[in-house]
């Protein structure tokens, strides 16, 4: 099916049913709002709607993140690829009733994170005081004692280390000092001096860098501590308490889920009401509708509502969204070619075009039965079970088919988790097994799977260029669409046998044919070529640089397919490396116990890493090589109005089933 056609779509209604279509839209998600151009037409601003939407859903995300972090939910196999929860509309709405209670319980939440925050940064603080008076415990006096009536005291720290006698010496007579502690480059320091000699004994400490304590409390070192201890308990149970609260209210995660879920779909209503124009009793919305579900939506809203639907054509100069539809077989890949790009307006939609040689090609690099069954059966058991969504479901299938092909290719290849029937046939029952490829083994015979892949690729290049030449015939160019095409086929069916006779016998008869054709390739694109040129120099130097293109760019494409050989031996090899491994103890049951645990280990390992190999460069092989020969994209995926939410989906009927 490929590109669905676009209908511009115009409705026409009452403007009190305004939001119950919106609504009804946003549930069948098979319209995109386009913005309305007339200026007779007034437009409503709802800003602050969405602003106040926007808000609440950012305060239950918020909620739902910290129950997270203090209450994680337990996540099954299940849970990680099952989708949304589904829920009838009638239930939807009973829980919209409940919004409010649930705001509460997201603001309690927000709350007891904010007093553990708050209690965090107290501890924090706290705990670098103690850490800071632990210095100092040895003072036995308040840090804000100034002395006696006689006397006057000093406490506080030098820069660099000092000894009692050191401190004494540059003291007036009959001071008194003790080293509270001391480092390499500080000293704490308690000073006593008579009260007639404080004002010099305070300038000769200030000139040797002495600094007072800063905030002098009224209590020792040793009772700030206790104090401070004291304070870091009750903080602590207060988190506690806080943590339990937030523990106790983890049974509302689902309402969380559902609030936001609900507030974005608000959100995403009001938006929605920004792009229609408005007249005093009406309302009226353009956009974009699949052609395919533009009656039954319009019997569903004429029946229900006051209106009219208008559809229509779009333009030359619309910029109209593309919406791609596949069969079974084709549909899994469909991701592949929006990593891609989308189609643009003259494009046709690749993905039937490269399906079949995408799982061809991927089971060709991997290239094992045995990684092929475990990819089939982990993908069958992943589909059968799991509650999907759907684009996990089309990834799924993508690997099921590639799974599938690998064991074709495995088995063709001889490779079941390498060479592990020889190995146990060998080492365990002393007999030795055969060759079990259905083809033949790429390890003994590699020139062989080289000239395969190369014939793959040149089959896989001229379905691109078959391609060309349809759109090319659709649009008219008839003419053109020939010269385009055959002498390319001519030139590169000419090439191959006469290539191919480098690394292998070639019956002289092929060779022969092979010539004539090449001849009649490179004549016929020398002169048509440069057609486009008005003097007979430009078109015979046009043809020329044609053939120089066409040589060298077909040459690097076909030999961007060697990588079907590389990565297949690279998988079988390394297989059979890891088995031998595992088969080197002596000792038949050491052997057995070290073969299994390296089995699994080495195997899993090679098949999650040549999986990724295989998936990059399957990927390639379309993007580079296919593409390049008539895709161009560039066009703008469909994004209709929908139900656009992460934890829930209406189980009602919609278009898309």
């Amino acid at each position: 099916m490929a590109k669905l056609r676009m209908k511009k779509i115009e409705l026409i209604a009452l403007l009190t049913d305004s939001k119950k279509i919106i609504e009804l839209l946003q549930r069948r998600g098979v319209v995109e709002l386009s913005g309305i151009t007339d200026e007779e037409l007034t437009e409503t601003n709802v800003s602050a709607v969405v602003g106040e939407f926007e808000k609440f859903r950012s305060t239950v995300a918020q909620a739902l993140e910290v129950l997270d972090k203090y209450a994680p939910e337990k996540a099954s196999i299940a849970d990680m690829f099952g989708g949304r929860t589904e829920v009838e509309k009638h239930e939807f709405g009973r829980e919209a009733m409940n919004l409010e209670k649930i705001m509460d319980t997201a603001g309690e939440i927000i709350g007891s994170s904010r007093n553990i925050a708050d209690s965090e940064q107290t501890i924090s603080q706290l705990t670098v005081k103690c850490d800071t008076l632990s210095q100092w415990t040895a003072l036995d006096v308040p840090f804000d004692f100034k002395g006696t009536a006689t006397t006057a005291a000093f406490i506080g720290t030098l820069p660099y280390q000092a000894d009692t006698a050191a401190v004494e010496e540059m003291l007036p007579a009959g001071s008194s000092a003790e080293v509270i502690s001391s480092t390499k480059d500080q000293t704490n320091l308690f000073v006593l001096v008579s009260r007639q000699n404080a004002q010099e004994a305070e300038d000769i400490l200030r000139r040797n860098g002495f600094a007072a304590v800063s905030d002098p409390d009224s209590e020792t070192p040793a009772e700030l501590i206790r104090s401070y201890t004291k304070q870091i308990e009750t903080l602590e149970k207060g988190i506690e308490s806080s943590q339990a609260s937030i523990e106790r209210l983890s049974p509302e995660r689902r309402e969380l889920q559902f609030a936001i879920d609900y507030l974005q779909m608000r959100k995403d209503k009001y938006e929605a009401l920004s792009s229609l124009g408005f007249t005093e009793s009406t309302f009226v919305l353009n956009g974009y509708i699949p052609e395919k579900f533009a009656e039954p939506l319009r019997k569903e809203i004429e029946a229900r509502f006051t209106a009219a639907l208008t559809f229509t054509d779009p333009g030359e100069d619309d910029d109209v969204p593309v919406l791609l539809e596949n069969g079974r077989f084709s549909a899994p890949v469909e991701g592949i070619t929006k990593m891609y790009a989308m189609p643009s307006k003259s494009d046709v939609d690749p993905t039937p075009v490269m399906s079949f040689f995408y799982y061809l090609f991927f089971g060709m690099m991997l290239s094992d039965a045995g990684y092929g069954l475990v990819m089939v059966i982990g993908t069958m058991i992943a589909l059968k079970k799991f509650r999907l969504e759907d684009s996990m479901r089309k990834t799924l299938t993508m690997f099921r088919n590639c799974g599938i092909s690998t064991v074709i290719w495995g088995a063709l290849f001889g490779s079941w988790f390498g060479d592990i029937v020889q190995v146990v046939g060998r080492e365990f029952f002393h007999t030795e097994v055969g060759s079990i490829a259905l083809w033949f083994e790429p390890i003994d015979d590699p020139i062989k799977l080289l000239l395969f892949s190369f014939g793959l690729g040149i089959l896989h290049l001229f379905l691109g260029v078959a391609v060309s030449f349809k759109m090319s015939w659709d649009e008219g160019k008839k003419v053109g669409a020939f010269l385009d095409t055959v002498p390319v086929y001519l030139i590169i069916l000419g090439v191959a046998p006469l290539g191919a006779s480098i690394l292998t016998e070639v019956p002289a008869l092929l060779k022969t044919v092979g010539s004539y054709l090449l001849i009649a390739g490179v004549i016929l694109l020398v002169l048509t070529a440069g057609r486009s040129s008005k003097s007979i120099f430009g078109k015979f130097f046009g043809g020329l640089y044609a053939l120089y293109n066409t040589a060298t760019g077909w040459l690097s494409d076909i030999l961007s397919y060697s990588r079907l050989l590389a990565l297949g031996l690279a998988t079988g090899s390394i297989a059979g490396v890891i088995n031998l491994m595992g088969s080197m103890p002596s000792n038949i049951v050491v052997k057995a116990i070290v073969l299994v645990i390296v089995f699994i280990v080495g195997h899993t390992a090679n098949l999650a890493i040549n999986l990724l190999g295989a998936y990059v460069h399957t990927d390639r092989l379309q993007f580079v090589e296919l593409f390049s020969k008539f895709y161009t994209g560039g066009g703008r995926e469909f994004s209709p109005l929908t139900v656009n939410t992460k934890y829930i989906k209406f189980k009602e009927e919609n278009f898309n089933d």
